[in-house]
């Protein structure tokens, strides 16, 4: 069995300082500016594996004293997955950090509808069977979303 989800307990600093390291290479790579609020927006994101809503973001932010518009959150929002930074998915209208921003992949997105976490799988041979279903039809793929609903092996256990 993979380890898609993070065993309770894990060092959970780590996945933090790592996904902002990544996140840090992506976008000096690509020339943009990962300001205060964009960096705020993206450790909040990764403060857990749970996908977070713009509102909650919003609240997180308010409580921290930053004076935030909800704008402002879309725009940090819209820049991050635009980058590949984060995954929104799009049954729960939120968003969640992507630990591989620096290749492009059709990710698989699991969600545990008992404790909410959300991982990501990259299975490269549903990847290629839908860019090649795409391709025998002459569709041009802009975004794709595969949302499995289920209960991680921590909820299932129990």
């Amino acid at each position: 069995m993979s380890d898609l989800f993070p065993k309770k307990g894990h060092d959970h600093d780590r996945c933090v300082h790592s996904a902002i390291a990544q996140a840090e290479k992506v976008c000096d790579d690509a020339s943009a500016r990962f300001t205060d609020m964009r960096r705020k927006v993206f450790t909040l994101i990764w403060q857990s594996h749970k996908a977070v809503t713009a509102y909650e973001l919003l609240d997180a932010l308010t409580s921290e004293g930053q004076r935030v518009q909800p704008p402002t959150v879309y725009r940090a929002l819209e820049f991050l997955t635009d980058l590949g930074l984060v995954h929104r998915i799009e049954s729960l209208n939120a968003y969640f950090g992507c630990d591989r921003p620096d290749c492009d992949h059709l990710g698989q997105y699991f969600i545990c509808t008992e404790c909410g976490r959300v991982a990501e799988e990259v299975n490269e041979d549903m990847s290629n069977a839908v860019r090649k279903a795409a391709g025998n039809v002459g569709f041009a793929i802009q975004a794709t979303t595969v949302e499995i609903k289920g209960l991680c092996h921590d909820c299932a256990t129990h």
